[in-house]
């Protein structure tokens, strides 16, 4: 009797473990989640850029005329 009743106590032992173990996956997936997104914000050229920088790029691209470039330049400084 005794022996059967040390078996049920050392399930429970491993029971723990498990959700240790799950807790521990959990918590490890969203922290990858969390710096995936981190790293989702801070990538990128035009984020970094000024508004004279994506100004000058548009004028090279020849989005924008060189009277639409030389306001917008007024306005900007």
């Amino acid at each position: 009797m005794y022996e059967i009743m040390g078996s049920y106590g050392l399930g429970y032992g491993y029971m723990g473990l498990g959700l240790i173990f799950w807790i521990l996956i959990i918590v490890g997936v969203l922290l990858v989640i969390k710096w995936l997104i981190e790293q989702g914000k801070t990538t990128g050229d035009e984020q970094q850029m000024t508004a004279m920088d994506i100004l000058k790029a548009r004028y090279a691209k020849g989005e924008i005329t060189t009277e639409e470039f030389e306001e917008t330049k007024k306005r900007l400084m």
